[in-house]
Order: C-alpha cells, then sequence, then structure tokens
C-alpha cells in the first residue's frame, strides 16, 4: 500500500513539475484574456509625409521584438550560418557589405544586389527588384526558402523556433499564444523592419531650416531638379523624374538603359509577370544613403557613384522597353566635370547617420 501511495505521490509531483515547467517556459502567465501587447508609435521627422501602415497588423513592442529576433536569427537557414541580418548591414543602409551579391549557405552566391531597408512604409507597390512580393510580411519569407540564401524550410523554421523556449516566450508576448507558424514569423519580421526610419540627413535638415548646404551641394540640387533640355541655357540632369519624391524614389518597376535587348541576362519583373513589356525592368531604389549602399543597380555592376551619374550621362543603351523619362536623355547630357562632382555632393547629403547607428536597430547581445 504504501509503494501505491509513493508511486502516486511521485507521480502527481512529476505531473506539477510539468506543467509549472511549461507555463514558465512559454510565459502563459495568468489566464488568456488577460494578454495585453503594447502599442509603438512610430515617430517620423517633421519633413516627411505620414507612414502608410497595415491595419491589419498594428505595431507593438512585443512584436517588434520578436521580429528583431527573428531577423538575426542564423537558425532561419539551413545550416545554422545565415540570418537576414548577415546579409543586411545597418552601416551599409541594410545592404551587404560593398557585396555585388550576398554569400548564403555553403558559400552559394546570389544573383541580384542586396537591397537596403528603410522607409519601408512608403512601398506600396511590392518588394524586391522584381516586385513578386506583395506584401513586406511576403518579403521577409523569402529569404529562407531560397536555395542561394538560407535554403531551409518554413516547415522546419517553424520545427526549430518551437522547440526554443525563448521563442515560445516571445511569441506568447506578441500574440498571445507560444505556438510558432510562418504566418506570426512575417508579421512580426513586417512590424520590426516598419520601424526603419531615415529622414535625418543633412538634406532632411536643410528641408527643416536646421542647417544649409554648400556651394556645390546647392548646385547638385539645383542639377537633380532640373529637367534636361536639348537647347536653351537650363541646365539640369533630369533626375527629379524617378527620385522626386520624399523617399527620392517613385517605387516603380523602369529600364533604365542598362543594357541593349540581345544583351538582357536578367528579365527583372518580366521573370514573375512573364510579359515581354516588363523586360529588364527593375525598382526604382531610393537614393536615400546611397553614398554608403554600393555597389550600384541590380546586378552590382557599378562601383561608385561616379559611375551611376556616368550612366546617365552618356552609357544609356536603348531597348523595346526602355523608360520614358531615360529615353529623353538616351543620346547623353553633356555634363561638365564639376557639374558631375556637384551631383555626388547632393547625393552625399542624402546619408542619414543617425538611421545608420540607431540601436534599436542592432542585434541584441
Amino acid at each position: 500500500m504504501k509503494n501505491h501511495l509513493l508511486v502516486l505521490l511521485t507521480a502527481l509531483v512529476l505531473i506539477f513539475i510539468t506543467l509549472t515547467s511549461c507555463n514558465e517556459d512559454d510565459n502563459t502567465i495568468g489566464p488568456k484574456e488577460d494578454f495585453k501587447t503594447t502599442p509603438y508609435t512610430l515617430v517620423l521627422p517633421s519633413n516627411l509625409p505620414p507612414a502608410i501602415l497595415p491595419a491589419d497588423n498594428p505595431l507593438t513592442y512585443e512584436g517588434i521584438a520578436l521580429g528583431k529576433a527573428l531577423f538575426f536569427e542564423k537558425m532561419m537557414s539551413k545550416d545554422g550560418t545565415i540570418s537576414c541580418g548577415s546579409c543586411h548591414n545597418q552601416g551599409n543602409a541594410f545592404t551587404d557589405n560593398d557585396k555585388k551579391f550576398s554569400e548564403g549557405i555553403e558559400g552559394k552566391i546570389g544573383d541580384r544586389n542586396s537591397m537596403p531597408i528603410f522607409n519601408m512604409f512608403y512601398h506600396t507597390k511590392g518588394f524586391f527588384w522584381d516586385g513578386r512580393a506583395k506584401l513586406l510580411r511576403d518579403q521577409s519569407l523569402g529569404p529562407i526558402e531560397n536555395p542561394l540564401e538560407m535554403g531551409e524550410t518554413l516547415e522546419n523554421v517553424v520545427n526549430k523556433l518551437q522547440a526554443e523556449s525563448k521563442y515560445r516566450k516571445l511569441f506568447y508576448k506578441a500574440f498571445g499564444d507560444s505556438s510558432v507558424n510562418s504566418m506570426k514569423m512575417s508579421l512580426a519580421m513586417e512590424q520590426f523592419m516598419l520601424t526603419f526610419v531615415s529622414g535625418d540627413s543633412k538634406f532632411d535638415k536643410v528641408e527643416r531650416g536646421e542647417a544649409t548646404y554648400t556651394d556645390s551641394e546647392q548646385r547638385g540640387k539645383e542639377l537633380f531638379f532640373t529637367e534636361f533640355e536639348t537647347s536653351g541655357d537650363a541646365r539640369g540632369a533630369d533626375c527629379f523624374h524617378c527620385h522626386a519624391t520624399a523617399d527620392f524614389s517613385n517605387h516603380e518597376f523602369m529600364n533604365n538603359g542598362l543594357d541593349e535587348e540581345s544583351e538582357f541576362t536578367d528579365l527583372g519583373r518580366a521573370k514573375f509577370t512573364e510579359r515581354p513589356t516588363d523586360n529588364a525592368k527593375f525598382k526604382t531604389p531610393s537614393l536615400r544613403n546611397i553614398a554608403v549602399s554600393g555597389p550600384y543597380m541590380h546586378d552590382g555592376r557599378f562601383a561608385t557613384l561616379e559611375e551611376v551619374i556616368e550612366h546617365y550621362n552618356s552609357g544609356i543603351k536603348e531597348s523595346s522597353t526602355l523608360d520614358v523619362n531615360i529615353h529623353g536623355i538616351k543620346d547623353g547630357m553633356n555634363l561638365t566635370e564639376q557639374e558631375k562632382q556637384d551631383l555626388v555632393a547632393f547625393l552625399k547629403t542624402l546619408t542619414d547617420d543617425v538611421y545608420l547607428t540607431n540601436t534599436e536597430y542592432k542585434e541584441n547581445n
């Protein structure tokens, strides 16, 4: 009888310990109805237009914390060597350390230049160079299953995260449920990336009356925002047609004259839409932080801003999908060396050191 009682008491103690351990592990303290997140207010500099935020994924401190952990989590890759943060480095405007193409698992090399991450709340026309991801949350999952990047499956990632008490706690805090799934992962990473704000460059300070341009920067700005004319005294570099918004991009998909038709090796947006009219069209990148986010273009073919400017000045190649705005300068703009230097000087005023060093975006140690 005593042995039976001892066995029963032992079993009850083990059950109690297991239940208590699970409760602590998943951080499910208190009844489910007490679950509550803390709203996060995105604050933008006064010269930027309001952010366009998803109504179905409100920002919370808890969601952002989970998204941040996932962004820097190497367990998301097949061999545990690559995270989102591996190819998106803050000092380079969250591009990849001056590389043409990023290195994924097993030393595999990607086929397009890593894009920067900031002001993602203005991107309403799709993500990636070809726009194949409609929402930022969709984009966040793409690299996981890309064989040249993380080379993993969403199912495996979910299982790995579910096995970690750290993530069960974070998912509970963010969503009131410690179970992991890819939708919650994507929503959390979307929240984190939506907090990346760039709007405190010298350009922004001048806009707010807090700074003034040098003579060269001022001349560069005037060139940037002036129409190119084939006759008359007006001098313009015609940049504003594609880069005139507060985010210095129209976020459209365009062929900017990098190659002739016979040289198309990457069909760009057409690879996704399967429309010949989209051949060699790529997303227009923002020019904010452009001085630190090279190399440039979808294939990283230009190493310097000087090379980029010379492309538009004298290197446009004609094709059937060449954008109409680029077509107007295809015969060359004949910019002087001083004008090219002035344009570079202005572009460097778009560098935002506050964004580049913001500790809220850094990996937790």
